[in-house]
């Protein structure tokens, strides 16, 4: 299911940018363009979240899709027709709004099964695995999506409408709820609901300060990536020399394969260094060094390389944070605090595009990677405090945020729950200092039934 949507989806991440400038937007106006999709995922991911916390994670999914879908056909005739920025930016806001649908359900999903059927593991490698299968559909889908451009830059974008259909049939058919209980969402009732589920979801998410850090880096780490993604397809090129587009196809799917390679190292790494802390402000000075670099190196070979090593540093970033928020929070808000999170970094990549894409215009790409680059720095702070607040929760004792919170949806008593044997993400994790680290509960485990353009 993941497979089939993102091959469909990343059949035009590698010639979105080519394919704008093409029909005769200039660098600024394309930023602003995916700026108007970013914009749409921030107003719509936390009531989009909601949905799936209700009406179950499959109908946020078939929505998602069948957004998409529209919106895909939609894009394809304002290219066809040479339509203007405005246009472009509209129907943008609505492949935003579809992909809100996606933010958060599908992980959601994924996460309360594993809990429905017992797993005891570690969340970090069942993401890493889940990012392993993203990186080789989106290395499959960008490669496509480049020698179909090379055709023209539109049949892309009409190869992964096609392709929808079948992923929307393969939700209807074998995507079932497990560990997660659908119930109705009256529209008469959506404001309240939306305002019940959201301040629990506040209140485990931006009320547990280890979440909270982790969200303000998600913010930092937004900064860069789309901005960086939707600007190397003309910067590449540009040092290049030459319009080669199945060149930019390529490197699209060499994204896909480093964020493959970030994925398989997450478990050697997180066996190492089992500190989440740790592990995220390395990515994030890595990322740091290496995109300036790129900025600075002028060459092609040179800053390409450096590039997809930031790219295998976010394949290992985000399994290890996807799995350190859903450690701590409880399964009947886990969409809506997943959404919560994907907001900030949407927050991010909307600042980022906007300000990076001006900077780019009036002066140069390579001096707003450098800016965008730098800017990963600020997230060092963030980690930090969050590795700090997990270490005193530790020290002093507490128990994590999300198992209170369970019991307040439902779980069984705090006394109940501890005569059951802890899962192993919940049980000690040796600390580097030699000491026992123990992990925050994930959330209920009494919940019967029910995760770019």
């Amino acid at each position: 299911m993941g497979a089939t949507t993102t091959l469909a989806q990343s059949l035009i991440w590698g010639v979105n940018t080519l394919f704008l400038l093409d029909v005769g937007l200039d660098i600024f106006e394309v930023l602003v363009v995916n700026a108007a999709f970013t914009v749409a995922q921030m107003f719509f991911e936390v009531p989009t979240g909601i949905v799936a916390d209700t009406l179950g994670r499959r109908i946020s999914y078939l929505l998602s899709c069948s957004i998409i879908l529209a919106a895909t056909v939609l894009y394809l005739g304002l290219g066809l027709l040479e339509a203007g920025p405005i246009s472009f930016a509209l129907v943008s806001v609505l492949l935003g709004f579809g992909f809100t649908f996606y933010t958060g359900a599908v992980e959601a999903w994924m996460v309360d099964a594993l809990q429905a059927v017992g797993y005891e593991g570690r969340l970090e490698p069942i993401f890493a695995r889940y990012g392993m299968v993203f990186g080789v559909s989106m290395l499959i889908g960008t490669t496509a999506g480049g020698l179909l451009g090379q055709l023209d830059l539109w049949v892309p974008y009409a190869v992964r409408a096609i392709i929808l259909v079948p992923a929307i049939l393969i939700g209807v058919l074998w995507m079932r709820e497990l560990g997660f209980t659908p119930r109705p969402l009256k529209v008469s009732r959506f404001g309240e609901e939306t305002k019940r589920i959201a301040s629990a979801g506040i209140a485990h998410g931006l009320g547990d300060r280890v979440v909270r850090f982790v969200m303000f880096a998600s913010f930092v780490q937004g900064l860069f990536f789309f901005y960086g993604f939707y600007s190397w397809q003309r910067y590449f090129l540009d040092l290049l020399g030459r319009d080669l587009i199945w060149v930019a196809g390529v490197i699209a799917a060499l994204v896909g394969l480093t964020q493959i390679l970030g994925n398989a190292l997450v478990g050697p790494i997180t066996r190492r260094v089992p500190d989440r802390g740790v592990v995220l402000m390395g990515v994030f000075g890595l990322t740091t060094v290496a995109v300036i670099g790129a900025a600075l190196s002028g060459s092609f070979w040179i800053a390409v390389p450096l590039y997809l090593l930031a790219t295998t540093a976010f394949g290992v970033y985000m399994p290890v944070k996807q799995g350190w928020i859903n450690a701590r929070i409880p399964s009947e808000q886990r969409a809506t605090i997943i959404s919560l999170d994907a907001l900030f970094n949407d927050g991010g990549n909307t600042l980022g595009q906007l300000g990076f894409g001006y900077a780019s215009r009036a002066v140069s790409i390579p001096f707003a990677w450098v800016l965008a680059g730098a800017s990963q720095a600020i997230a060092l702070p963030f980690v930090a405090a969050a590795r700090r607040a997990e270490r005193a929760e530790i020290d002093a004792g507490i128990a994590a945020p999300a198992a209170a919170g369970a019991a307040d949806v439902g779980a069984p008593p705090a006394g109940d729950a501890a005569e059951q044997p802890a899962a192993a993400w919940a049980r000690p994790l040796p600390r580097p200092d030699g000491c026992a680290q123990a992990m925050p509960q994930p959330g209920s485990a009494s919940v019967s039934h029910s995760e770019g353009v």
